[in-house]
């Protein structure tokens, strides 16, 4: 199935911020041979799982407001600034594609947002016993999750500017 990238047009079926070629002569110019070797198909899926990780952890950050309710991504957006230039609510910037890139070469090597466990600090092996770090979470976390509906839950990592009178 061919990716499905973002216009700048607010698509409702975009899967990816960037293009498969796009994202291959990004990682090329950096010299990430990692990327080369993988097929059309494993780019693809690296590149949705990206966007798809993009999506859960920062949608409920990013400055302006989604140009319409249908499109797919939280890209293209309005009333964004950014060093003083009004950024077109027609684009994806390049910032936002290249980091889907980066993010994607992560994504081919393994999972960007893997289930947390407590962290062990002692373990015993007879008679069994294993000690919790007082830092770690009480359960198992599963982040993915949890950042697909952080912009649904009240207290989770939505962001308010605090602005000083």
């Amino acid at each position: 199935m061919a990716l499905i990238v973002e216009t700048g047009a607010g698509l409702s079926t975009a899967e990816s911020y960037i293009s498969v070629a796009d994202a291959s002569t990004r990682q090329a110019s950096f010299g990430n041979t990692n990327w080369s070797a993988l097929t059309a198909t494993e780019m693809e899926q690296a590149l949705r799982r990206a966007t798809d990780y993009m999506v859960q952890t920062y949608r409920a950050r990013w400055t302006g407001y989604r140009v319409t309710e249908a499109q797919a991504l939280d890209w293209p957006r309005y009333a964004v600034t950014v060093d003083g230039y009004t950024v077109d609510s027609d684009s994806v910037p390049n910032t936002i594609a290249n980091a889907c890139a980066d993010f994607a070469l992560k994504a081919a090597a393994g999972e960007l947002a893997p289930d947390l466990d407590r962290a062990i600090i002692r373990e015993k092996v007879g008679p069994l016993e294993t000690e919790y770090s007082a830092a770690s979470p009480q359960s198992t976390r599963y982040r993915a999750i949890d950042m697909a509906l952080a912009p649904y839950l009240k207290g989770s990592s939505a962001m308010a500017q605090l602005v000083r009178s």
